[in-house]
């Protein structure tokens, strides 16, 4: 998938705009303070949020376009936003964070990359840290569709992070957008150490 290309094409179709209501919602109701990555971030809303809840945060995405109109969009945090990838990220990026903002990122990779995509969290991630999901379960596809979003459920969710990973939040989101309501799922995980 060129990410990429999506963003220079106007397909960016899991951009709604703003933040993840249930994030929003999240983050309101608790206090969560440190370094923050949002992978994937795209345009940048999760990053404009958690900055406003208090959080040091930065946003990663592979796609150079996607992090250009982050930076356009928000301006004062253009240095917030940085091009790399979640499997290999950049050095100093490496056990930093004491959060990891996920939303849309994991759903939008194949199943083939799900185990690369919780050792990109376990890079990042330092003990102790959480990992605060919006997960998109199962979203619902066209026929014929396979993706992405990639369409996965809870078992698969618990089975990624079941060694080294404790869960202590779970629950279907009472908000969400519009045509996501009851297919999304907060889960936030502790890092064990």
């Amino acid at each position: 998938m060129d990410w990429d290309e999506k963003y220079r094409n106007g397909e960016a179709f899991w951009d709604k705009g703003a933040p993840a209501p249930a994030m929003k919602q999240y983050l309101e109701r608790h206090t969560i303070r440190g370094r923050a990555l949002v992978p994937g971030c795209g345009r940048g809303h999760e990053v404009a949020l958690a900055i406003e809840h208090g959080l040091d945060a930065t946003g990663l995405d592979i796609a150079p376009t996607g992090v250009a109109e982050a930076r356009a969009r928000y301006p004062h945090l253009a240095e917030r936003f940085v091009i790399g990838n979640l499997f290999d990220p950049p050095e100093e990026m490496r056990s930093a964070y004491d959060v990891v903002l996920e939303h849309t990122c994991m759903s939008a990779l194949p199943p083939t990359l799900r185990a690369s995509y919780r050792y990109g969290i376990d890079l990042t991630l330092r003990p102790g840290g959480l990992l605060v999901g919006v997960w998109f379960i199962n979203p619902a596809l066209d026929p014929g569709e396979v993706g992405p979003p990639f369409p996965f459920d809870l078992t698969d969710l618990t089975a990624l992070f079941a060694e080294g990973y404790e869960i202590i939040d779970d629950y279907v989101p009472d908000v969400s957008f519009a045509g996501r309501e009851g297919q999304e799922r907060v889960r936030v995980f502790r890092r064990m150490a």
